[in-house]
């Protein structure tokens, strides 16, 4: 049984519809939260997801928005707000990586990484923070190769992941006086479609921790609950990693 606190909390998660975003949703939902998730494709797996939700017992919705264009942004803080009357907690979890050498890096590949990575986190939490009241929670999904990325061709990534720890804690400036808070969560290597615990890949990351196993979604929804909750309230500005010792 999950502990229900943040009952009556009004959430939206950013690309929610699988791997982390889809674990992060089912866990704020599990604690009480209303939760409305974006997705930019697939929507029957979006609906699976509220479904989910909705089946513990809350109100979800999913928004069909491309983080890359800063209008959707927008538009879906705005119709979680409609939908639920307010925001109280926005989870910044849609992300992509584009992995290249840099003589064949893509300028294209290049822009969209940056709107997605960081220009959405940024659009998101000042449009979130317009309707937040004292309480408000703010948590965008990082890396923890923002702190250490040990192979080629990572770097574009690695630098917009770079990006969200500075922006926190020039935020936490900005929301602090206002009783919001905003942190980033760094996972390490986590089971997915799109990073699958087997495989050569795998087996190469695996070596560099020091816990020798892929995280799982669910650890890190965990810990996106409970800095969405009461016990969290004092930490703000903060780069938390949950990687199992990849950055150690």
């Amino acid at each position: 049984m999950m502990s229900q606190n943040l009952k009556g909390r009004r959430a939206l998660v950013t690309g929610g519809s699988r791997g982390i975003g889809a674990a992060i949703v089912k866990r704020l939902a599990g604690e009480g939260a209303d939760v409305a998730l974006t997705y930019s494709s697939s929507p029957e797996r979006a609906s699976e997801v509220v479904k989910a939700a909705q089946a513990l017992g809350v109100r979800s919705v999913a928004i069909q928005a491309d983080s890359a264009d800063p209008g959707a942004v927008v538009a879906a803080v705005e119709r979680t707000v409609a939908e639920f009357g307010g925001i109280d907690i926005l989870v910044n979890n849609a992300g992509i990586a584009v992995m290249a050498p840099i003589d064949e890096f893509r300028m294209d590949d290049f822009d969209r990484i940056f709107a997605i990575n960081v220009r959405a986190v940024f659009v998101g939490a000042q449009a979130a923070s317009r309707h937040m009241k004292e309480g408000g929670r703010i948590i965008n999904i990082g890396s923890t190769n923002a702190e250490r990325m040990p192979f080629a061709g990572g770097g574009v990534y690695a630098m917009s992941k770079s990006a969200l720890q500075g922006l926190v804690q020039g935020l936490s400036r900005d929301l602090g006086p206002r009783g919001i808070t905003i942190n980033n969560v760094q996972p390490g290597p986590v089971d997915t479609e799109l990073n699958p615990a087997t495989g050569e890949f795998a087996e190469s990351l695996i070596k560099l921790m020091a816990l020798p196993r892929y995280g799982k979604a669910e650890e890190i929804a965990g810990m996106v609950a409970y800095l969405a909750g009461p016990e969290a309230a004092y930490i703000t500005g903060a780069n938390l990693m949950i990687d199992g010792g990849f950055s150690a």
